[in-house]
């Protein structure tokens, strides 16, 4: 795909790079049509006039014949149909390339191949490279900034006015080996003056063989502003190198790398930890089985009292006798509550009767329910 171009070729250099007679000087040797329409820019996208190179068969006079005449001819980049209706608005951004393998199928493009081919020479072109939901902009040239030719197509076509609009269309092919990352499509570079004229010569109907990849190693690029997305940048700052910045990804994997020694925590070592819970774990279990033995040497000497012997507990704790607390209340104590008195306190009158067992009766074995829960 191909949808900016840096041109600011002249149509004398224009024509230099198609192979006709222009020295690149300024003198005019080539027969030109609206050269003053064009507009050099570094940032040319469809809709603008560019000056374009082909061949065109003029009566010779007296004899009848017909001739082959190079000319250059300012036309508008974005084909229109010559079948389009009159009072229908051209759209330029509707068929600014056209696929290489599919122009014989193409109504809109079949018709064109015998007599309207044409070729587009500029300094370079720029592609996107998609990254997520951000697009970077590459310029790609030439290494020795010669010019590019590209393969083309134009039509002429009449509005409601009776203005005739020539217009043209850049054939595209799959990308080169060297241009797969950043695209699957590129325009067809014609490389040599030899691809040039087989493809500038109508009577040359297999030209499949020129419509492919370019794949010298001459055509380099370089990443430059995204401002280029913006058809009001146009400048040399639009073709000016550019450093890229380091994408979000690489942070996250700088993030989770291993620390480096300059003054940086290092990471943590588990296998160490490791190994210093299984020696813990068997010491505690050396000290088990030494508790074992001395408490099976003091049962075999006939001790009556088992002590076990630890060496992670040499205290023992004394547990303190139980001291009951009364919980009986007086008459005065539950007229008046929230007063508690030790047990010492307590009166005798306070202290509620024993009640005396009566004697168990002859014969009974074993305490029924109604001698457990008898009258009282």
């Amino acid at each position: 795909m191909c949808g900016r171009a840096r041109c600011t070729l002249n149509p004398n250099q224009v024509a230099a790079a198609c192979g006709f007679t222009g020295d690149g000087g300024g003198r005019s040797s080539v027969r030109t049509v609206d050269v003053n329409r064009f507009q050099p820019s570094y940032n040319v996208s469809p809709g603008r006039y560019v000056p374009v190179a082909t061949v065109r068969r003029v009566n010779s006079g007296e004899n009848g014949g017909n001739e082959v005449e190079p000319v250059v001819h300012c036309m508008k980049w974005g084909l229109v149909p010559s079948f389009t209706k009159k009072n229908e608005k051209p759209d330029h951004y509707k068929m600014f390339n056209a696929r290489s393998e599919s122009i014989k199928e193409k109504a809109s493009f079949r018709r064109l191949i015998p007599a309207n081919r044409c070729l587009v020479a500029v300094e370079g072109f720029y592609e996107w490279k998609k990254d997520g939901s951000k697009k970077q902009p590459y310029y790609i040239h030439f290494k020795d900034d010669r010019p590019l030719v590209f393969a083309a197509l134009y039509d002429s076509w009449s509005n409601s006015d009776g203005e005739v609009l020539y217009t043209f269309t850049i054939l595209t092919t799959r990308c080169s080996t060297s241009f797969e990352w950043l695209h699957d499509r590129m325009p067809v570079v014609l490389g040599s003056r030899s691809c040039i004229d087989s493809w500038l010569d109508t009577s040359n109907q297999k030209f499949e063989s020129l419509l492919v990849p370019y794949e010298g190693l001459d055509l380099v690029w370089h990443p430059v502003t995204s401002e280029v997305g913006k058809t009001s940048c146009d400048g040399p700052e639009c073709i000016k190198e550019i450093q890229l910045k380091p994408t979000s990804s690489n942070y996250i994997s700088k993030f989770f790398t291993k620390k480096s020694e300059g003054g940086i925590k290092p990471e943590k070592d588990d296998s160490k930890e490791a190994d210093a819970v299984r020696i813990v774990k068997k010491e505690k279990s050396s000290d088990y089985q030494l508790t074992r033995v001395k408490i099976e040497e003091k049962s075999e000497s006939g001790d009556a009292k088992k002590e076990e012997t630890n060496d992670y507990d040499h205290v023992q704790k004394e547990t303190p006798p139980f001291e009951p607390k009364c919980f009986y209340t007086s008459e005065k104590e539950k007229q008046s509550p929230g007063v508690k008195r030790d047990f010492g306190e307590v009166s005798d009158s306070d202290i509620l009767p024993v009640k005396k067992e009566k004697a168990a009766k002859k014969g009974d074995g074993q305490v029924s329910l109604l001698s457990y829960f008898g009258k009282k």
